[in-house]
């Protein structure tokens, strides 16, 4: 059987075109969840994966666990949004930390992140050194 390859992709940081009027954002939320009465880790896995479910699902999210997996009572989620402009991505987070409170109002803390792609790219728009 063969196989195709295909060139790859141009990464986004090696363009040099680049919109002067670009505008992005992105928000990186941590979510700490605490679970009382989850006994095992197959109870707070079966939890864990309905939540990330609805987050990405409802609400747009790219969710990850990523911290606490050995541990039964713990979790730490990292969900990330984008959009056009930081009042979005503030309204998003937002969003997530209502839906999960909602769900988990026995323990659930957050921390948030958010930056913009000046930001994360350490220069302005083109032109405006």
């Amino acid at each position: 059987m063969r196989s195709r390859s295909s060139p790859p992709a141009a990464s986004s940081a090696s363009s040099p075109r680049r919109s002067a009027d670009l505008s992005a954002f992105v928000a990186l939320e941590l979510i700490h969840l605490h679970f009382p009465a989850t006994s095992d880790l197959k109870g707070k896995r079966k939890v864990l994966a309905s939540l990330k479910t609805q987050l990405r699902v409802r609400l747009g999210a790219a969710v990850s666990e990523v911290e606490h997996q050995d541990l039964w009572q713990r979790a730490t989620l990292a969900a990330a949004f984008t959009a056009p402009q930081e009042g979005l991505v503030h309204a998003a987070c937002d969003r997530a930390e209502r839906f999960v409170l909602a769900r988990h109002p026995e323990g659930a803390s957050f921390e948030r992140w958010v930056a913009s792609e000046e930001d994360l790219s350490g220069s302005g728009p083109p032109g405006e050194d």
